[in-house]
């Protein structure tokens, strides 16, 4: 039962590594690292205990080039609460334009080339008001190894559009997706009304169809296994075993019923030459402000 128990809880390190980058990338170790404690500006926040908060990205790195030093391409800044099993996922646009420290105005991902992930958790923390305790980055490939550990994922879809991993489409409604539909359906954002905002919606419901499927089939023989060998696999982190034990073991205790997801809200324009997203700040501070200190979230985004 305590291996069980242990193996479920590493398992639950596989939900993090559900971003996706653009398909160009050929895949690099995934790294989970915790934040400097004294990083950022966020406000103070009493926090429970049992609440952690991670910033998961996936990397544009293309071959050749550093996964922890390339463009963010998907940004959720992910609470969850291990003793109530509540969460709440906050979609970033990844065009963004805001404060990077030391490097003044531009893209959010841009934070991630500059100075790697600390710098990537400090500038989320100035912009949404609350500082991450572990930064998990991620490839394409990575989130395909585990929708097929998981042996496919489930997604809801809003919008109907085409792609030719797909022949048949994604249909409004459920969609049953294998590991490279879901990539498609979790990086895509040109068929979509919205664009990025709603690219960054899906990957929510991509992150719900990988956790629903580890509630339902955990207790199967065989099942966590595979999900342990997904989320190790090319996993660097500077975790110690008993820290990585306890984050795994928090993703395990969400429930889906109990997750709120919103995606931040922003006006399209241009800086230069350059087409940003300048982001609702105050919506971002209202949602951390509710939610930051036990990752439940209330009423509207």
């Amino acid at each position: 039962m305590r291996r069980s128990r242990t193996a479920a809880a590493v398992a639950g390190l596989a939900l993090l590594a559900t971003i996706t980058p653009d398909a160009a990338y050929q895949e690099p170790p995934a790294a989970l690292v915790s934040v400097a404690r004294d990083d950022g500006r966020a406000q103070a926040i009493g926090r429970d205990p049992a609440v952690t908060w991670i910033l998961a990205m996936g990397s544009d790195a293309r071959p050749g080039q550093r996964v922890l030093r390339s463009r963010a391409d998907a940004i959720q800044l992910v609470g969850i609460n291990a003793r109530t099993g509540h969460a709440t996922a906050i979609g970033i646009p990844r065009d963004s334009y805001v404060p990077i420290p030391g490097y003044g105005r531009n893209r959010v991902n841009a934070a991630l080339t500059f100075g790697g992930p600390q710098l990537m958790a400090r500038t989320v923390a100035q912009m949404t008001g609350l500082r991450p305790d572990y930064v998990m980055i991620t490839s394409f490939r990575g989130f395909e190894r585990m929708v097929v550990a998981v042996g496919g994922i489930t997604v809801r879809s809003p919008f109907a559009f085409e792609d030719i991993v797909r022949p048949q489409g994604y249909k409004v409604g459920k969609n049953r997706l294998n590991g490279l539909q879901a990539h498609i359906f979790a990086r895509i954002r040109k068929p979509l009304p919205r664009g990025d905002f709603d690219r960054s919606a899906n990957q929510q419901r991509a992150m719900m169809g990988i956790l629903r499927e580890i509630r339902r089939k955990r207790e199967r023989p065989g099942f966590v296994e595979r999900g342990v060998l997904a989320a190790v696999r090319d996993l660097s982190t500077d975790l110690n075993p008993v820290e990585a034990y306890r984050l795994g073991h928090a993703v395990a205790q969400v429930r889906p019923s109990r997750v709120r997801t919103c995606v931040l809200r922003g006006r399209t324009g241009s800086a230069g030459a350059a087409s940003v997203v300048f982001p609702d700040i105050r919506q971002a501070r209202s949602i951390t402000r509710r939610a930051g200190r036990d990752a439940r979230l209330e009423g509207r985004c």
